[in-house]
């Protein structure tokens, strides 16, 4: 990470509305973002954060909702639409700062796994960075006083918590599988040899986030829930092209039943 970043933290943290503790937050993946529509909370534009870069991609509202203990970011940004590694982790830093404990990933995720089906929802237990890089790349950050906000050296061996992934299984309306989710940079669908190559070493699922979010949540102490939306079968699988519109549809088919699960760990969690 470059020198700067622990002011750029600050600053973003500092933009955003006081008055919001929230401790528990959530951020919605390509065709989620309308999970957030008729909650009633609070919408920060992520124009109006400080640091923050504006979304580029279909399907990511780019807002900042709060209400009371909890924060849902509606929209992410990729390493893939050119942003630097430090921005993709940057609002990780900023909701820690704002007291953040939880943090719930969800995305789009084409399936390895031929046991899985367009619309099934997958809670990540493990992942695979195939993105070539890591966030953590460079000096070990720190905040305006020099004090880094982590070890230099991390353990990874239980990125997503045990007892959240109990957590959202009791509260489905239905069984959900889990899975090891594969990172690749995108933004290029993965060819049918990449993913045989997935399957071989452990892969359920391919997506081009999540990753570099859990780690830097890992990072800073934060409890990491993931939840998958299986929106097509992944290269090879299936005859059919892949399309980013039948990501966003199949997103928004599940909608629902995301939104129901995500607000149940919200009230759960509070």
């Amino acid at each position: 990470m470059k020198s700067d970043f622990g002011e750029r933290v600050k600053r973003a943290a500092a933009s955003i509305p006081a008055g919001f503790k929230p401790e528990t937050a959530v951020i919605l993946g390509s065709g989620l973002s309308g999970i957030v529509e008729g909650l009633g909370y609070r919408e920060i534009p992520f124009g109006e954060i400080a640091e923050f870069p504006k979304p580029t991609v279909q399907g990511h509202k780019g807002v900042l909702c709060l209400s009371g203990k909890n924060a849902i970011m509606a929209g992410r940004f990729h390493y893939y639409e050119g942003h630097p590694m430090d921005d993709v982790v940057l609002p990780i830093f900023a909701l820690k700062a704002l007291g953040v404990k939880n943090l719930i990933l969800t995305n789009a995720a084409g399936a390895v796994n031929e046991s899985y089906a367009p619309g099934d929802l997958v809670l990540i237990r493990d992942h695979l960075n195939l993105m070539g890089t890591n966030a953590f790349i460079g000096p070990n950050p720190a905040d305006s006083d020099g004090k880094p906000f982590g070890p230099r050296f991390f353990d990874m061996s239980s990125v997503y918590d045990q007892g959240l992934r109990a957590v959202a299984a009791s509260k489905a309306k239905r069984p959900l599988k889990e899975g090891v989710y594969a990172a690749l940079t995108g933004p290029a669908y993965e060819t049918p040899a990449e993913i045989r190559m997935v399957r071989a070493i452990g892969g359920d699922l391919v997506g081009m986030s999540t990753v570099p979010e859990a780690t830097a949540a890992r990072y800073l102490g934060m409890r990491v829930l993931g939840i998958s939306c299986v929106t097509n079968m992944a290269a090879g699988i299936s005859s059919a092209p892949l399309d980013h519109a039948e990501v966003v549809e199949v997103g928004k088919r599940v909608e629902s039943e995301l939104k129901a699960l995500v607000m149940d760990l919200l009230s759960a969690l509070a």
